[in-house]
């Protein structure tokens, strides 16, 4: 159906949404990359199979049938990452929620929530001996606010009559009928809205500004190249949500006057891939992108750009620089993106999350997005909890919300009842909070005071057992390897920093690194060209002012408490324990460990390689690092 008028929309609206109501069951099998790396599209095959083999059953909408109508979607990330595969099984405002769902519990399903009312309580979430039969009743779900998220988990990701269903492209239409660009620019600036890819600019600030150039070639662009570790926010949304994107790129597109838009996609992202370009057809074909759009006289086409696979073209110069096919390093600025951007003309570009708040403030004003977290930073947030916690996945709270109420009362506590000792916040190029930051509430400015910043959202949480000093190891590793070269500060100053840290860790650190890597780390902030090499040094401050103990402990005392550091390990064999096996000897590749049969034996800290072998060996638990 091709989309001529603002009248077609809202119609199709109508329909889409009465036929989904025409379902007498929807059966939402989770998509999101997660869920299908353990085996959700063998779920929703399964599905399908039981469903066209089934009697009185109908698979497809027809409204003069008789049979029972069973619709069964890929939604999108429904953010409870840990227990995928996940179903839930819909009937009218009654939502069921199984976990950790296999293909043969799908027979089980259907006859017993499908054709009956009945729950299969052995697939449903269950924490401190409490049982969860709903998805709003679960805590980790209950205690989220989702506005970016909304359509995650509830519609088909991939069904654009499913989007328009859920009221879809409203916000556009009210846009483009309703509003002058100056109006929508002027709406998204008294939102507060800012970028949530990092920086936590102005978003409104930043479309008046490319606005009120006087060339009028214009570009809209997102940047979808989400690199950081254990991330996948952005991800989550272009493979869930895809419409809502696009949408956000439409009403951006409007306000600035842009005709074209492209989207940056990381290339290790085959999925978002995949369903934008499937949801770029979509529109295409329906009138919804293209010349003259509804008959308004406003004309709008997208691309997407598969990233280059590099961590420093999440910087706007280099990102732009990638899509004009050259190598993507940052420059130096003046000029910024919104004077020449996209070749050399004014730009617009906001991450994935920032573009899929608009059509919301657009429809609800901006006055109610400020209802919705701190007063310097409205809205939400998408944070993806990984690490020591009970419950991983994806989840999307209000700016401020506090680290308490995101580990404990959303992400179930540590594992195993663990204490919690820091989390690491945006990423590699983020920096630490500790447990006196606990209830410090999130948002782009609160955290900035203790060497940290919000980023894309990435929450990394530690234990007890972590040692800070590899932390900071590691994520020096990823920038210092991730660093494009071309600035000095960057380019060496990494180097040094993970060169002396990787000292450290090996024992062999002195008291003056201390000072040298401080020096250094700061000089770097300050001096380096762009955002990667300017926050690159963070986890490194920020662990140095709070864990200034276990760097001296390293150096000093040639000791990793936690055990973490293998060239720190010191193998022993405890006397009350060694039953004299001889096995640790014989799986000993060094010959360190020497003793005569049914007595103790003894390990020679010299020729030890710290493998591990012998205390992976011993049956006995005689063998412990001291």
């Amino acid at each position: 159906m091709i989309l001529k008028s603002r009248t077609d929309v809202v119609q199709l609206h109508q329909e889409e949404l009465e036929k989904i109501k025409s379902y007498d069951c929807r059966i939402l099998v989770c998509s999101g990359t997660g869920c299908v790396a353990s085996g959700s599209e063998k779920i929703y095959q399964a599905f399908a199979d039981i469903v066209k083999d089934e009697p009185g059953i109908s698979l497809e909408f027809a409204p003069h049938d008789e049979g029972a109508h069973v619709g069964i979607k890929k939604t999108g990330c429904q953010g409870f990452c840990e227990f995928g595969p996940l179903v839930r099984i819909q009937k009218g405002r009654h939502v069921i929620q199984y976990i950790k769902v296999k293909p043969e519990d799908c027979s089980v399903i259907f006859n017993r929530s499908v054709k009956h009312d009945e729950i299969v309580e052995d697939l449903l979430y269950k924490q401190k001996d409490k049982v969860y039969k709903h998805p709003e009743e679960i805590p980790f779900i209950a205690r989220q606010t989702r506005v970016v998220l909304e359509n995650c988990g509830t519609y088909d990701a991939q069904s654009l009559s499913e989007y328009l269903a859920s009221g879809g492209f409203s916000a556009f239409c009210k846009a483009l009928f309703d509003m002058e660009p100056a109006d929508v620019v002027e709406e998204i600036d008294k939102s507060g809205l800012r970028g949530r890819g990092g920086g936590g600019f102005p978003t409104g600030r930043k479309w008046k500004q490319v606005a009120a150039q006087e060339e009028k070639t214009r570009y809209v662009v997102c940047n979808g190249d989400e690199g950081d570790p254990g991330a996948f926010m952005d991800g989550s949304v272009m493979e869930g949500d895809p419409y809502k994107l696009l949408e956000g790129m439409m009403i951006a597109g409007y306000a600035v006057s842009s005709q074209e838009g492209y989207i940056y996609v990381r290339a290790e992202y085959p999925l978002s891939v995949a369903r934008l370009r499937y949801a770029i057809s979509e529109l295409e074909s329906c009138g919804l992108l293209g010349d003259n759009i509804l008959g308004s006289g406003f004309s709008f086409r997208l691309h997407i750009n598969r990233g280059a696979g590099a961590f420093v073209c999440g910087e706007g110069s280099a990102l732009t620089a990638s899509i004009e096919g050259n190598r993507g390093m940052p420059r130096t600025k003046p000029p910024r993106t919104v004077d020449q951007g996209l070749w050399g003309k004014p730009t617009v570009l906001n991450n994935v999350e920032t573009y899929a708040n608009v059509p919301k403030i657009i429809q609800n004003g901006a006055g109610w997005f400020r209802t919705i977290g701190s007063e310097g930073s409205p809205g939400t947030k998408t944070f993806s909890i990984t690490g020591a916690i009970e419950n991983t996945g994806l989840i999307e709270v209000p700016m401020g919300t506090t680290l308490r109420e995101i580990i404990y009362d959303i992400g179930g506590g540590l594992k195993d009842g663990a204490e919690f000792k820091a989390v690491q916040i945006g990423g590699p190029s983020g920096g630490c909070l500790t447990k006196e930051h606990l209830d410090v509430g999130l948002d782009f400015d609160s955290v900035k005071k203790y060497n940290a910043i919000v980023g894309s959202g990435g929450l990394v949480v530690m234990g007890e057992d972590t040692c800070m000093v590899e932390v900071a190891r590691f994520f020096m590793s990823f920038t210092q390897r991730e660093s494009c070269g071309k600035c000095t500060p960057c380019r060496i100053g990494t180097k040094r920093m993970l060169e002396t840290l990787e000292r450290i860790v090996d024992g062999k650190g002195q008291l003056e690194d201390l000072e040298h890597l401080e020096k250094i780390a700061y000089f770097v902030k300050e001096n380096s060209l762009c955002g990667l090499g300017k926050s690159a040094p963070l986890p490194v401050i920020s662990t140095l002012n709070t864990f200034r103990d276990e760097y001296i402990e390293h150096i000093v005392d040639k000791k990793c408490k936690s055990h973490t550091c293998t060239a720190l390990k010191v193998f022993k064999i405890d006397a009350d324990k060694c039953v004299g096996c001889t096995k640790c000897a014989r799986n000993c590749p060094t010959g360190a460990i020497t003793g005569e049969k049914k007595k103790v034996h003894t390990i020679d800290v010299a020729k030890c390689i710290r493998c591990g072998a012998c205390m992976e060996g011993c049956n006995f638990g005689a063998v412990y690092v001291d």
